[in-house]
C-alpha cells in the first residue's frame, strides 16, 4: 500500500511540475524536510535547507517570468524538457521499495510523461493566448497554470491517490483533444472545388 501511495504522489506531484517547473520541486523540498514525505534515500538532499533556498529562488523566478508577455513563451522552449526531467526526479524521489530499474521507469514514464503532456497542453494555451491576444491574455493564464500547480501539489501530498488520478485523467483529456486536433480529417467535399 505505502508504495502505491508514493507512486500516486510521485504522479500528483510530477503533474505540477506540468504547470510550474519548480513549485512541485519547492513542495517536496519543503516537505521532505519536515518529514511529511519520505524521500528515497538518494534523493534526501531534496529536503535539505540549501535545496529550499535554490528552490524557492526559482519558484519565484519562474513564476514573475511568466507574467512577462512573450518572454513566457520563450520559457516554454526550455520548460517542456525541464517539466519532464522534473516529473522524473520526483518520481524518483519518492517512489519507495522497489528496485532501481522498476524506480526509474516508472518515473520516467509515468512522472516524466505526466508532467510533458501536461506541460506541452500549457505551452499550446500560451502560444494560442499569444495569438489572439498579442500576449495581453497570457498574464491571466499564468496565474491559472500557477494555480493549477498549487492546488494539484497540495491536493498530492494531502489525498495522493484522489490527485494522481485527477491528473492522469487530465493528461489523457489533453492527449485525446491533441490527437484529434493533429490529426483531423479534411472535411468531405473541402477538397472538391
Amino acid at each position: 500500500m505505502e508504495t502505491a501511495l508514493s507512486m500516486a504522489l510521485g504522479i500528483a506531484l510530477s503533474a505540477a511540475a506540468g504547470f510550474r517547473v519548480f513549485v512541485p520541486l519547492l513542495a517536496l523540498s519543503i516537505a521532505g524536510y519536515t518529514d511529511i514525505v519520505h524521500l528515497t534515500p538518494g534523493f534526501a538532499w531534496i529536503g535539505t535547507i540549501p535545496s529550499m533556498i535554490a528552490f524557492g529562488t526559482a519558484t519565484i523566478a519562474e513564476v514573475a517570468a511568466y507574467y512577462v508577455p512573450w518572454v513566457d513563451n520563450a520559457l516554454d522552449t526550455i520548460a517542456a524538457p525541464a517539466a519532464v526531467i522534473a516529473g522524473t526526479v520526483i518520481s524518483a524521489s519518492v517512489i519507495t521499495d522497489l528496485p532501481p530499474l522498476v524506480r526509474w521507469s516508472l518515473a520516467l514514464m509515468g512522472g516524466g510523461g505526466i508532467a510533458g503532456i501536461l506541460q506541452g497542453a500549457t505551452a499550446f494555451l500560451r502560444l494560442k493566448s499569444s495569438t489572439l491576444t498579442a500576449g495581453l491574455g497570457n498574464p491571466a493564464l499564468a496565474t491559472m497554470e500557477l494555480g493549477g500547480s498549487v492546488i494539484t501539489v497540495i491536493m498530492g501530498i494531502l489525498v495522493p491517490a484522489i490527485a494522481a488520478g485527477v491528473m492522469a485523467l487530465l493528461a489523457i483529456g489533453v492527449f485525446l483533444v491533441a490527437r484529434r486536433l493533429l490529426f483531423r480529417r479534411p472535411a468531405r467535399g473541402a477538397n472538391a472545388a
